[in-house]
């Protein structure tokens, strides 16, 4: 029964959560927008999202550290936690610094994540009000 739920589940968590890791990068872009040589990176969510609906529900999940003496892979910046590689965003207008970062481009796909988002958000709501509503009715 648990697995049931957790099937109906799955695939708004996996949204959110990739795209949480989404907003954390674009914001990262917006915080480097004045530093030199930085080049903007994204996900490129569509895959990731595939990749993620495609992992077994039984696969082996990263272990979690439970003692700061616990050796951590490398946080090299080139894939999210999860295994989603990061991509550097194409150069809309070069800058003489070598910044690659547009702040049009960035504060545009900020609001649409953001807005995504809260869409997921709301669906998982719906949901979860649907999974209330079949277990007070099945009394």
């Amino acid at each position: 029964m648990i697995g049931k739920l957790d099937n109906y589940l799955r695939f708004n968590e996996s949204a959110l959560s990739l795209r949480a890791q989404r907003q954390e990068l674009i914001a990262s872009n917006i915080a480097n927008a004045d530093t030199p040589n930085f080049k903007a990176r994204d996900i490129d969510f569509a895959s990731a999202m595939q990749g993620a609906l495609a992992k077994a529900p039984g696969a082996a999940a990263p272990l979690a550290a439970t003692n700061k003496g616990h050796v951590q892979p490398a946080a090299d910046g080139k894939a999210l936690p999860d295994g989603t590689p990061v991509l550097y965003r194409g150069v809309v207008q070069g800058a003489v610094d070598g910044n690659t970062v547009d702040m049009d481009v960035e504060r545009n796909q900020f609001a649409d994540n953001a807005l995504r988002y809260e869409a997921g958000i709301t669906m998982i709501n719906h949901q979860i009000r649907g999974l209330m509503a079949a277990i007070q009715n099945g009394q």
